[in-house]
């Protein structure tokens, strides 16, 4: 079988920054089994498979060792191929995953997406934890995907070194860290995922759909402009409404071709 394949920076305005993520569409899903390889072989963060369902289309999300429920970067790159490539002039489309529908539209400064928020509560310092990220975190709070790690300075989260082994070992498949923004931001963040086969994420939607909720509460407003300080960096507007989390960036297409299967 012969597929395209998609290479998209997402999440930045410039190639060689953001978060890449391949995107292929395909007639139907192959075996899981297969899709896993493929997602392994391209060796990206994310490989995002498209199926067509009508006006829609049914998205899935693998890293190079499981498939996810929730991709930010892998979705808004998605976007860009149905919008400039499938179908272009299209301004909106809705993608159907394990986290139920999810709208993505054009917007001003390239693509908004509409996820679910992912709410989380204070919690003791996990076992583990501090030893494991090298710092003693200032607050720790947590929900079923991830911990978040409140640290004391942008000093701190940029020169963080995690022991990722230690990470792994954790009882959640990720810990945010992240801290007050400097002025230009409201917040920064970094986001290690070793167990998922994603030692640090360069941009992670997903990891703002926790984010947002947090930092709405610690600074009392909705609409944020975030920095996630990975070496390549990317940044992401998030906006606040109720029990759902609006994403919105820029793609810069790197690579088009086709994959055989």
């Amino acid at each position: 079988m012969r597929t395209p394949i998609f290479q998209i920076d997402a999440f930045t305005t410039r190639r060689f920054a953001g978060n890449p993520a391949a995107v292929m569409p395909m007639d139907s899903f192959p075996p899981d089994a297969v899709l896993q390889a493929i997602a392994a072989e391209n060796n990206l963060s994310e490989t995002a498979f498209l199926v067509r369902e009508g006006s829609d289309y049914r998205l899935r999300w693998f890293t190079p060792n499981v498939e996810v429920p929730l991709c930010g970067h892998a979705t808004l790159a998605s976007a860009a191929v149905v919008m400039e490539r499938l179908e272009p002039g299209r301004n909106a489309v809705v993608f159907h995953s394990a986290s139920g529908p999810l709208t993505v539209k054009r917007s001003d400064a390239g693509y908004v997406m509409n996820f679910p928020a992912r709410p989380s509560e204070l919690v003791s310092l996990p076992p583990g934890l501090a030893e494991a990220l090298g710092v003693v975190p200032v607050e720790v709070f947590s929900n079923a995907f991830n911990y978040l790690a409140l640290l004391d300075s942008v000093q701190t989260l940029r020169t963080l070194a995690p022991d990722m082994a230690a990470l792994a070992r954790m009882d959640r498949p990720g810990v945010i860290a992240t801290v007050p923004g400097d002025g230009t931001y409201d917040f920064v963040s970094r986001y290690f995922a070793p167990t998922k086969g994603i030692p640090e994420d360069p941009v992670t939607g997903a990891a703002h759909c926790m984010l947002a909720p947090y930092w709405a509460q610690r600074l009392g407003k909705t609409e944020f402009r975030a920095f996630q300080a990975s070496p390549r960096g990317g940044e992401i507007i998030c906006r606040l409404a109720g029990d759902r989390v609006e994403l919105e960036g820029s793609c810069v297409f790197y690579l088009e071709g086709t994959a055989d299967i």
